[in-house]
């Protein structure tokens, strides 16, 4: 989801892997050990947690998270917690990362010390205020000073233990005097709206002076005046209301305006506390990945676009704008990305992947080392089957995989290894029993393979019995080499990477997995001597069991059948896929008030509205066929909605329950299920699947109410008839295929951005061209890593690229440039406080004073 902005769309994203902890603080009892998870949080949201690691003060998570983030946020936050079974889990520290901070520690290991959590430094949101200082003369003649403070809203206040009743105090302090007043409380919001005004003497009455505001005494008094709003939630819990920011104004800056009205960003409360050392609390790696693409138009796109689509039929493919770009970049898997999920979209990718791939095979001279490097090829394949082939993987392996996560039989086969009372012949006996079933499910899944993985294998298959033509397997492990190598033993190994699992695996199942992948790997690879495959004699013992030709003879009808061109398509027996799964709050309602169903929610007895306790949490189950929901994960379905019967999926204004995160998915005869995911990420995730699951429903609506119906009326509309029909146009969507998650423009924007960073080894590479041109002789060192088959060629498509990256790179600070002229400091959208915004604004002041 994006950002927009004028006639730009921003998207962010973050992929972070989560490593491990060390030297957490020991717990104060005979134990010492601690139960430990970590959270990660946009600000004060919680948008994911690992696993919890059981006693240990150095644990390791090793948990990979990517999401999309659909909002706006000042800090990217990390908390350690420790479990406690009787009362609320501790917080040991946390690490809190600025936005504009994040590029420093782009894609690298860190180390960070955890720091001391306390709720005057949990802070979030913004408010509005109003300052004016105003002359009054009294009756008598004399004139005081006084200042009116108007707290007009906050917006995005930390909702604390589930809710959010927040009210404002404004004091006006100084060396001798402090005054307070207090808002109205507000309750079930974080974005409130006050609009209340306080009024404040400022100076003592005395003689009127035309020539000065304030005698001297009053100048100095005033000078060391400031005016504090603080924002608190008014809480029932005995331990009093909770602090949730504040702002400090020193009244001076009035002495030139007498009114000022802006945003601030609400700020920590420093109280003066010496914390610990942060050496005390131990240290988190982590390794941070933010992304922010703008994207503009899709014509603005239009000449590098249609020159990188162009990459399969130009000869060489060397010459290939896509080519060049693996070429360029420091790691082939930065270009794989944006290339694989653009020529998909543009269905493209095969001829490309075959064009590359033939191109590789023919610079290959031993068939046993085909595909096993690190090249364009090899990156691109494996990125359309992570794109491509992940509900495969699902269908094929997700069932045994959680049998081995939940049942946890000893399969440890090393007898070094070995625990007490465990017994070596029934380990290997599970583990075969593992292998022989994860085995089994593979090599009968060919009719699963996604048709796009299908059609790769097929071109692989036939450039490598093509190339070498002496060597009757090479047909077969030019695919084996990415099917199970690259494919299902990396999913095996570590199935969380693959989204089979929640978590990285506890620790014996982890070692469970390992034996497994290297077993199911060794089968794949159909190679002549498989107990050399195995450093270790253990594993070579083991694989004694599997050296049956009908194992052989199962891999080979296998990779026949998913590289095989005239492949019949089974989707029509397919077996529903599951999209996705987890926990959600929901209420069902009609929108004339009636219950829409026999699984009606019950709503609170005596109530007209909705409330919290309307909302109950159930289960939810999206596949292919239907959405459902349970009272609990494995119990029998309350509901089923057949996909077909989802006419919307659209976000659902805040304003309907006072809850956030919420959405709305529409049915016949107006049977509406309102609701709320965990955190914004969550939510967004949920709307987006439902929303390309069923958007290529016959009957889907073109406009929908963002809010709900209630005491008779719509609230977005406050039209009275429950059948009025929608206010708003429903989002668009994509069709309900593999390009699905894909969006062309911001992959070529993705591209232009690497092109643009690496501009330096384009021109390099141009002066190559020239070079092999003009002088046909030994090559120049630095010239020596381009793969130059044709430099005529080259150099054209070179030069297409350059200038293509140059008017993009020129729209770029046009639009910056627009966009300063436009923007004001202590607006809504950059309040005071916003650090990142100072910076842009010193930047842009530094190339204006430049261009001048």
């Amino acid at each position: 989801m994006a950002v927009e902005e004028e006639g730009l769309r921003v998207f962010q994203s973050v992929r972070i892997k989560i490593g491990e902890a060390k030297n957490l603080p020991t717990y104060p009892g005979p134990n010492k050990m601690r139960d430990c998870y970590c959270t990660v949080n946009l600000d004060q949201e919680e948008v994911f947690r690992t696993k919890i690691v059981e006693k240990s003060l150095c644990p390791f998570y090793g948990e990979d998270f990517y999401c999309e983030i659909p909002r706006t946020f000042r800090h990217l936050s990390f908390y350690i917690f420790d479990r406690d079974v009787f009362r609320r889990d501790s917080i040991i520290g946390k690490v809190a990362i600025q936005k504009e901070d994040l590029q420093k520690y782009h894609n690298r290991d860190t180390w960070f010390q955890l720091q001391h959590v306390d709720a005057d430094s949990e802070v979030q949101g913004k408010v509005h205020l109003e300052l004016r200082l105003s002359e009054v003369i009294t009756d008598t003649g004399v004139v005081c000073h006084k200042l009116a403070t108007r707290v007009l809203e906050c917006q995005g206040l930390p909702i604390v233990n589930g809710q959010c009743d927040p009210y404002a105090t404004v004091t006006l302090a100084g060396p001798s005097r402090s005054e307070a007043k207090k808002t109205k409380v507000k309750k079930k919001t974080n974005n409130p709206h006050f609009d209340e005004v306080f009024y404040f003497e400022v100076t003592r009455p005395s003689s009127y002076n035309k020539k000065s505001h304030f005698d001297i005494e009053d100048v100095d008094e005033v000078d060391k005046m400031e005016i504090r709003v603080d924002l608190w939630n008014a809480s029932n819990l005995k331990f009093g209301d909770e602090f949730l920011g504040e702002l400090r104004l020193p009244l001076k800056f009035l002495r030139q305006s007498s009114s000022y009205e802006a945003w601030y960003f609400l700020q920590p409360r420093d109280n003066g506390n010496k914390s610990l050392k942060p050496d005390d609390l131990g240290s988190l790696r982590l390794n941070v990945v933010y992304t922010e693409d703008h994207v503009f138009s899709s014509d603005y796109y239009s000449p590098l676009r249609d020159v990188l689509l162009k990459s399969a039929d130009v000869e060489p493919v060397s010459a290939s704008a896509a080519h060049i770009l693996g070429e360029v970049c420091r790691e082939k898997q930065e270009a794989a990305i944006p290339l694989v999920r653009l020529f998909l979209h543009y269905g493209r990718i095969v001829p490309f992947i075959s064009a590359i791939a033939n191109a590789e095979v023919k610079r290959t001279q031993d068939p046993n080392t085909i595909f096993r490097g690190n090249s364009l090829t090899s990156k691109c394949i494996d990125e359309t089957m992570k794109l491509a082939g992940m509900h495969y993987l699902q269908v094929t392996l997700k069932p045994i995989i959680d049998e081995i996560c939940q049942v946890h039989k000893p399969c440890e086969i090393d007898p070094v290894k070995l625990k007490d009372g465990e017994n070596l012949e029934n380990n290997r006996e599970n583990l075969r029993q593992y292998v022989d079933r994860i085995f089994t499910v593979i090599t009968k899944s060919g009719v699963s393979c996604p048709t796009v993985m299908c059609d790769i294998f097929f071109s692989l298959r036939e450039s490598a019995a093509k190339r070498f033509q002496g060597d009757p397997d090479v047909r077969y492990t030019a695919v084996s080499s990415f099917i199970f190598l690259r494919f299902f033993a990396p999913a095996i190994l570590s199935p969380n990477l693959f989204q089979l699992t929640p978590h990285h695996p506890d620790p014996q199942t982890s070692r469970t997995l390992t034996l497994i992948s290297k077993t199911i790997q060794t089968l794949g690879s159909l190679s002549k001597s498989k107990s050399a495959n195995f450093k270790e004699s253990y594993m070579a013992t083991f694989y004694d069991y599997f050296n049956e030709q009908k194992y052989a003879d199962a891999v080979k009808n296998f990779l026949d059948l998913i590289s095989s061109s005239g492949r019949r398509d089974h989707k029509s027996i397919e077996q529903p896929i599951l999209l996705k799964e987890g926990t959600l709050k929901l209420t069902v309602k009609k929108v004339d008030g009636n219950s829409s169903c026999r699984f009606m929610i019950k709503r609170a007895q005596g109530r007209k509205r909705f409330g919290m306790k309307n909302f109950k949490k159930r289960w939810f189950r999206l596949t292919n066929h239907e959405f459902t929901y349970q009272k609990s994960k494995g119990d029998h379905p309350l509901c089923s909605i057949p996909i077909e019967n989802i006419l919307a999926v659209e976000r659902l204004e805040e304003e309907s329950f006072k809850m956030k995160n919420m959405f709305q998915v529409i049915q016949p005869e107006r049977r509406v299920l309102y609701i709320q995911a965990n955190n914004c990420v969550e939510a967004k995730d949920w709307i987006d699947i439902l929303t390309k699951v069923s958007q290529c429903n016959k009957k889907r609506l073109t406009v929908y109410h963002p809010s709900a119906y209630l005491n008779g009326h719509w609230l977005c509309c406050k039209a009275t008839a429950d059948n009025t029909p929608g206010c708003t146009p429903c989002t668009g969507g994509l069709p309900a295929n593999i390009q699905l998650d894909i969006d062309g423009d911001r992959e070529t924007e993705r591209i232009y951005s690497l092109f643009n960073l690496y501009m330096p080894k384009l021109e390099k590479m141009q002066e190559a061209c020239g070079s092999k041109s003009v002088y046909d002789g030994p090559e120049e060192e630095e010239y020596s890593t381009f793969i130059i088959d044709d430099p005529k060629e080259t150099y054209k498509t070179l030069k297409l690229i350059i200038e293509g990256v140059a008017t993009l790179e020129q729209e770029h600070a046009q639009y910056k440039r627009d966009k300063f002229k436009k923007t004001k400091y202590g607006s809504q959208e950059h309040p005071i406080g916003d650090k990142s915004f100072q910076t842009y604004i010193r930047q842009q002041s530094e190339i204006s004073a430049h261009s001048i």
